[in-house]
């Protein structure tokens, strides 16, 4: 499995404390601009980086969630090795561990894949309501979503979707859409027809946040599905915001409280 190198927007000055953040399907570095800006704010060193078929990443002819992992995994803090084939290459205090990885959606998906493979290769996950499952029926309408929205989103649309947005994230959603691969955000649902993150979640060695919203407004770590991940593995709590599935957009501000809480007991 061929691994490609994600483009990256950065944050922060240099720091001893190093942070990815991890976007969801038809996102973009550009769009994790709050949190990194949060993260950056209280002395981290923070990366965003654009997925495989997003913004400015490369192409591919497979958008597996395993791929999307092999990229992140590969993905080190700057000037660090890229090969994570040797765990005892990266002990957690050389250059080749981050800190915290946080991810959003498909994205925290991957990042549980990658963290579960690779325990070394982050220290500590904050999974924005995480897509850890989708069964048939949902991901129909994920991929109805994607690409109706690729087809016909505008700023006035996404405005009168999500008017409670900041402009900003409603320009980068608007931008980070455009720039999507079509193939990429269809194919992200058609290469996945065993979309199941929670196998992984038993191997995390990291102490990870899930930050979820509100089944109802549209989170998809509820019910369930929480449930068992929660069961999963007791390094792993939950915090719930008012918020849809875009918790970092709908709840800004409870979301980023609800991290920097969480990160200040380590």
């Amino acid at each position: 499995m061929n691994a490609v190198t994600l483009p990256r927007l950065h944050w922060g000055t240099a720091s001893d404390r190093r942070a990815l953040v991890v976007h969801g399907l038809g996102s973009s570095a550009h769009t994790m601009w709050r949190v990194a800006e949060s993260l950056a704010d209280a002395g981290w060193s923070v990366d965003a980086v654009d997925l495989r078929g997003h913004g400015d990443a490369p192409r591919t002819s497979s958008y597996r969630i395993d791929e999307f992992a092999v990229d992140l995994a590969t993905t080190h803090p700057r000037g660090a090795s890229d090969d994570p084939g040797n765990e005892d290459a990266h002990p957690t205090t050389q250059r080749g561990t981050w800190n915290l990885v946080v991810a959003h959606s498909i994205g925290g998906a991957a990042t549980v894949v990658a963290a579960a493979a690779h325990p070394r290769w982050a220290e500590r996950l904050v999974l924005l309501d995480p897509a850890l499952h989708a069964n048939e029926q949902a991901r129909d309408a994920i991929r109805h979503r994607q690409l109706a929205a690729k087809d016909a989103i505008t700023i006035e649309s996404a405005t009168a979707e999500n008017p409670h947005w900041h402009p900003l994230d409603v320009e980068l959603r608007v931008r980070a859409v455009h720039a999507a691969s079509r193939f990429a955000l269809e194919h992200a649902v058609l290469d996945n027809p065993d979309w199941d993150g929670l196998p992984h979640l038993p191997h995390l060695t990291q102490p990870t946040l899930v930050i979820a919203g509100d089944a109802d407004r549209g989170a998809l770590f509820a019910d369930d599905l929480a449930a068992q991940a929660l069961a999963a593995n007791p390094l792993i709590e939950q915090r719930i915001v008012p918020a849809g599935h875009n918790v970092h957009r709908d709840a800004p501000i409870d979301t980023l409280d609800a991290m920097h809480d969480w990160l200040a007991d380590f």
